[in-house]
């Protein structure tokens, strides 16, 4: 394995490009082999969700399925949830180990392996704060990721307030955003005021830019709205850059966190920021071979056009751009926000399923 010195520049063309700059990228998964990968080139955190670990649990079966079993022997009386949260635990926590080198090198400040809340407790801020509490106390350099709902908002406040560095996720507008950064600040002041030091904590926001597009295309598909299909894919980018100014200019000490990438200008438009890019292996490698090497676009706003366009034909765009275009209240419902819960639930419940599977195998299938 490579060791990065701090600054140093390897086979990375996003680290190649933001030499000297803040931008920080992230490794989308927990898998030990591409974690390796991303860490060996530069990257500073990781994170994880049920869809995540799934997919992991399918990567790592070799190693996951004697242990998934050797766990269940262990302890008779757990359910088959008690066992899968067990394992995101388990896999959480090796995947800290990887990162705790930088975490060491950056002074606690970068370095955190991200655990998502259970999807299902979305409406609940207690149940979220019980778990996030338990993932806090996993690893010196772990981060909770609750979803930017109206319970979420509440949450990501209390727990800042006790120390916790958060990760807001399920999060795809500028109001959203907001939130998080006002919560952020509420707690790191009270946290302050009760002694902690805001500087050992290290928040982020995350914008699923690339959902936010997916949310945009399909409403344009479902209502019939005739749209120049290009300037769908900048939604999230436009999105993005606006709640960036905002954060900026409000002096947020939550750094925000860009995802769900779908496109090269997920990339290239977001170059040179103070912020965090999170990214799958697979396009860290298409990236990394690219050959193209991205100047420092963040501070370039987004054509006026593409954006008076988005603006005028699709109201949704409107409500994730504008700073007041939804209100707390309306989170939870807005579309993106929706599907997006309803994904991570189904893959939380497909995670349980894939663990039962490995406990209680269907008798009626023949084993492999």
């Amino acid at each position: 394995m490579t060791t990065v010195a701090p600054g140093a520049l390897i086979d990375c063309p996003m680290l190649q490009t933001v030499s000297g700059r803040p931008t920080d990228y992230w490794n989308d998964s927990c898998a030990i082999d591409e974690l390796h990968y991303a860490v060996d080139r530069g990257a500073t955190g990781a994170t994880s969700n049920p869809s995540i670990v799934l997919e992991v649990l399918g990567k790592e079966r070799a190693y996951w399925q004697p242990r998934i079993l050797e766990l269940a022997a262990a302890n008779p009386s757990w359910t088959e949830s008690d066992v899968t949260w067990a394992i995101v635990e388990e896999m959480a926590v090796r995947g800290a180990a990887i990162l705790e080198p930088v975490f060491v090198r950056e002074g606690g400040r970068k370095g955190r392996l991200s655990i998502q809340t259970n999807p299902a407790n979305y409406p609940n801020s207690d149940n979220m704060l019980e778990q996030g509490r338990r993932f806090a106390a996993l690893a010196p350099n772990t981060q909770v990721k609750f979803p930017a709902t109206k319970a979420g908002i509440a949450a990501i406040e209390q727990a800042t307030a006790e120390g916790i560095s958060i990760n807001a996720t399920v999060c795809f507008t500028v109001p959203q955003a907001i939130a998080v950064g006002e919560a952020v600040e509420r707690g790191l002041d009270a946290f302050e005021a009760s002694g902690g030091n805001p500087a050992e904590v290290s928040p982020v926001c995350t914008l699923m830019i690339g959902r936010l597009d997916d949310w945009m295309k399909v409403l344009a598909e479902r209502d019939g709205i005739a749209v120049d299909p290009n300037a769908l894919d900048w939604s999230g980018i436009a999105t993005f850059k606006r709640a960036y100014g905002i954060f900026a200019k409000r002096e947020f000490r939550a750094r925000l966190l860009s995802a769900a990438y779908r496109h090269r200008l997920h990339w290239t438009e977001l170059v040179g920021g103070d912020i965090v890019m999170t990214l799958t292996h697979a396009w860290q490698v298409r990236f990394n071979e690219s050959g193209i090497v991205p100047r420092p676009r963040i501070d370039e706003p987004v054509d006026p056009a593409i954006v008076d366009e988005l603006l005028e034909r699709i109201p949704d765009f409107r409500r994730a751009y504008e700073p007041d275009g939804l209100t707390i209240d309306e989170f939870d419902g807005y579309g993106a926000t929706v599907r997006t819960l309803r994904q991570f639930i189904r893959s939380y419940h497909d995670l349980v399923g894939a663990v039962r599977d490995i406990v209680l195998p269907d008798p009626d299938v023949k084993p492999a």
